[in-house]
Parts: structure tokens; C-alpha cells; sequence
């Protein structure tokens, strides 16, 4: 039973991937709808699965209405105070996100 239920998660990683991958072809082609519609399909695996979803696309959606987000169309992208200010364009939500600064060599 194990082997399946880790053979599921990898399956699962992998259509998540494949849908932020579609998500992002069709936003840029203007299709947000379609591209929302992905998103939430993503999340739906992820949560039935108990997969997380990748911090490269947990970025990519709004935490309040998870909508697809695309800098510069459908989300502001601002840095302030040494914090990336991701603001949603459709409900205004704003995520801040630390920057964190790389040590180096002192």
C-alpha cells in the first residue's frame, strides 16, 4: 500500500507541474480564465494528495482567491523595506515576502 500511496504523490507532483506549466502558456496568450481554472485544479490535487505545492509556483496565485497571478497584467510586483510586496490586481490582496539578505565572507 505504500509503494502506491508515494507512486500517487509523484504522479501528482508531476500533473501539478504540468498544470502551473499550462497556466502560465495560456496567461500570457491572455487567457486568465483558463489559467485561474488551472490553478485551481493544481490546488484540488495538491490538497486531495496532501502534496504540497512547489515555492517556485506558490508564488504564482493569489492566497484569498487564488487566481492566477501574472506580474505586470494580473498582480503588482513592488520591492519595499526589503520585501517583495506582491499585490493581487483582482481583490487587493497583498503578500510580503522577506528578502533575505546572502552572507557573505566577512
Amino acid at each position: 500500500m505504500k509503494r502506491r500511496k508515494i507512486l500517487y504523490k509523484k504522479i501528482a507532483r508531476e500533473r501539478i507541474d504540468r498544470l502551473f506549466e499550462l497556466a502560465l502558456e495560456e496567461a500570457l496568450s491572455h487567457n486568465f480564465k483558463r489559467a485561474d481554472r488551472y490553478v485551481e485544479i493544481a490546488r484540488d490535487i495538491g490538497m486531495k494528495y496532501l502534496v504540497r505545492i512547489p515555492r517556485k509556483y506558490n508564488l504564482f496565485f493569489c492566497k484569498k482567491c487564488y487566481r492566477f497571478l501574472l506580474p505586470g497584467k494580473t498582480a503588482k510586483v513592488r520591492i519595499n523595506r526589503g520585501k517583495l510586496v506582491i499585490t493581487c490586481n483582482y481583490c487587493s490582496f497583498i503578500r510580503r515576502i522577506p528578502l533575505k539578505a546572502k552572507a557573505e565572507n566577512i
